[in-house]
């Protein structure tokens, strides 16, 4: 049962001043002569914020009822002697080995029944009565011991909730999830309908014979597979906020977070659905090394990270200085990416800057992952850039508070994600994000801003509205998009949008469903591509993965198929509606058909880049309260590039040149 959660902190870790910077600080993993050295570094790169006692619940109650936190407080005294602030963790993230083999009940269960052991991390279910009973019980002692430190900032609770695990079978979670469906339907008639179990037998007479979407002999019940993932992000979330509302009795005015994993590749949890619960939003990033515009997709995640956080600056809680442990090839960042990747962050939006992790570890199996201070120590490029890092934030304190002005707008849903790549489909090949992350990074080069929002958020003010491949749709969010039309923005909704309901149902009546009406068109028939196929455009391009039979009922072509058994058929089109104008989008045109359609989206909008800029320079604007403008412009190429801009540039404190170096970054208080 959640605890009745008293109001949330009226300040946000108000008490770090600046840019926070910092990273997770393990010092349980080494002898105080090192803990003493790093007090004199932690210095020397300018640290403001620690993560504290993420994994060190062996270590704080070795064993059941007996604690030993003389060197935490150690710790915390001795950061808070350096003028660092804490984000203290509740350390439940890895139950001690004594609590797995009293309960080994809470250990998560897989879709194929395995129950999976500890010697990680993560290993425990969210729905276990018996684990959440000890973690609230860590959780109040930490928070009764620590409530008045100085060093106390932030609460970091548990971490990276529903990484390595985020779905669970066993029984207790069974239970919880027939719970779960009680209150979301109210009675099994009203299941029955939402499921659709009139097909294949599968109409249930009671709540007591649901069992979560296990192995089976074939496909499950798509709708059923939906309500178990909406279920999963609920139960990890209703175990955040169980220990959340420990933490606000406690320490009514210090704020409480966890550390999202909002990026093009987390995709189980719904952090929209979260963010009301987080005083400040979190989020962990990281690159994938064998990703040749891997600056782009940190760009599209930090931009879904300030879409969760409703546009306020959010906290960068990890990434790494350079190489990571977890890929096929851990390749190193090159020199000055670890800046321009820090200040893409905070170009997007994120008011503090920290790692995985402070010192790197000479054991464990993250030992080759890279920290701030790497294992050659000072004498190291990664630890001069840590350093360098650190002044750099240090000169955009000016920044902190301000938040992201653009006129474009990504309509993002995690549910139609989840829907969409449900199985029995008509493509396995139409992935949620890939036509979506194709616009973005058209946008991304143009230098224009890009906001990337739920369905229901408010659409006001932007020029130009994307929504791609939102498969699942309620009225009402529909209706919102609609409207965003009708008062003037030019939307575009592209194929597979529009199709089903929430419950997954096929809006009848012709395809794209929910968006027929707005869009002034009607799709007979899909027409997905074999893999390796391409269709012509009138254009002159050519476009895969999709195709559709589809008719105008309003709209005027575009473009169309030249190629059989579509030729003539209109692949884009457009429909005036009150105020502005509806495209529809019935393929995946190659990246000339991308750059041509945003080419007249564009024209169409108004909406233009921030600045004229070579290629290669990534440009944002933050805009404070009291009318500063800070325009971010930072250097991905191999060569200086030129940028029309006038101001001060907070990293130098001289006037601004017109030029960005190889590598490097410009911050201009603009004039």
């Amino acid at each position: 049962m959640t605890l009745q959660e008293p109001s949330r902190p009226a300040s946000v870790w108000g008490n770090v001043e600046g840019i926070a910077y910092g990273g997770d600080y393990n010092p349980e993993q080494w002898p105080q002569h090192v803990r003493r050295e790093d007090l004199e570094l932690m210095k020397e790169a300018g640290v403001t914020l620690l993560s504290v006692g993420i994994f060190s619940w062996a270590l704080l109650e070795p064993v059941e009822g007996q604690y030993e936190f003389g060197w935490l407080d150690e710790v915390l005294d001795n950061l808070a002697a350096a003028g660092i602030k804490v984000a203290l963790a509740t350390a439940t993230a890895a139950p001690p080995a004594w609590l797995v083999r009293k309960h080994p009940e809470i250990l998560p269960v897989s879709a194929d029944g395995t129950a999976l052991g500890p010697g990680s991390r993560r290993h425990y279910t969210p729905s276990s009565a018996v684990y959440r009973w000890y973690a609230t019980g860590i959780t109040r002692f930490i928070a009764e011991r620590y409530k008045d430190h100085p060093a106390l900032a932030l609460w970091h609770v548990d971490n990276e909730l529903g990484c390595h695990v985020s779905e669970f079978y066993g029984e207790e979670d069974a239970a919880a999830f027939r719970l779960w469906l009680e209150r979301r339907y109210g009675s099994i008639e009203a299941l029955n309908a939402a499921w659709g179990t009139a097909f294949w037998s599968q109409n249930y007479g009671s709540f007591t014979e649901i069992v979560p979407p296990r192995v089976a002999p074939y496909t499950l019940n798509p709708s059923q597979q939906l309500d178990f993932q909406r279920f999963s992000s609920w139960a990890l979330m209703d175990y955040y906020r169980e220990l959340v509302a420990i933490l606000r009795q406690v320490t009514p005015g210090i704020p409480a977070t966890t550390n999202l994993m909002a990026s093009s590749g987390a995709k189980s949890m719904d952090y929209f659905d979260w963010a009301g619960d987080l005083d400040v939003i979190a989020n962990d990033h990281y690159l994938l090394a064998a990703d040749a515009e891997r600056h782009i997709e940190l760009a599209f995640s930090a931009d879904l990270t300030r879409g969760i956080a409703g546009g306020d600056p959010w906290i960068l809680m990890e990434h790494s200085t350079s190489a990571v442990n977890w890929q096929p090839r851990n390749l190193p960042k090159m020199p000055g990416e670890m800046l321009r990747n820090s200040l893409s962050h905070v170009a997007r939006g994120a008011d503090a800057v920290m790692f995985f992790q402070w010192r790197q570890s000479f054991a464990g199996s993250e030992k080759f992952h890279s920290a701030m201070v790497p294992h050659g120590g000072r004498d190291t490029r990664v630890w001069r850039e840590v350093v360098g890092l650190g002044s750099a934030l240090q000169k955009l304190a000016p920044v902190r508070g301000s938040r992201v002005e653009s006129k474009a707008a990504i309509v993002f849903d995690y549910e139609a994600w989840w829907a969409s790549e449900i199985d029995s489909k008509p493509s396995r090949d139409v992935k949620y994000l890939d036509l979506m992350r194709a616009f973005h990074r058209s946008l991304f080069l143009r230098g224009i801003p890009t906001d990337i929002v739920h369905p229901s958020s408010s659409l006001e003010g932007y020029g130009l509205v994307l929504v791609c491949t939102l498969y699942a749709v309620s009225d009402a969010d529909a209706a919102n998009i609609a409207a965003a039309a009708q008062s003037g923005a030019t939307v575009l909704v592209s194929y597979f949008s529009g199709i089903v309901d929430e419950n997954d149902h096929v809006r009848l009546g012709g395809y794209p469903g929910a968006f027929r009406d707005l869009l002034g068109v009607r799709v007979e028939e899909f027409h997905p591509l074999l893999p390796g196929s391409q269709l012509k455009l009138s254009d002159g391009g050519v476009s895969s993965v999709w195709s559709e039979d589809l008719h105008l009922t309003g709209a005027e072509a575009v473009q169309t198929f030249t190629e059989f058994p579509l030729e003539g058929v209109p692949s884009l089109t457009r429909n005036s509606v009150g105020e502005g104008a509806a495209w529809y989008l019935a393929t995946f045109p190659d990246a000339f058909g991308i750059e041509a359609t945003v080419d007249r989206l564009l024209a169409e909008s108004g909406v233009e880049p921030l600045a004229s800029a070579d290629m290669g320079v990534e440009l944002m604007r933050r805009r404070s309260d009291d009318g500063g403008s800070f325009l971010f412009a930072i250097n991905h190429s191999r060569s200086s590039a030129a940028v029309r801009a006038a101001g001060i540039d907070l990293l130098t404190g001289e006037r601004f040149s017109g030029k960005v170096e190889a590598g490097s970054v410009a911050v201009i208080a603009e004039d």
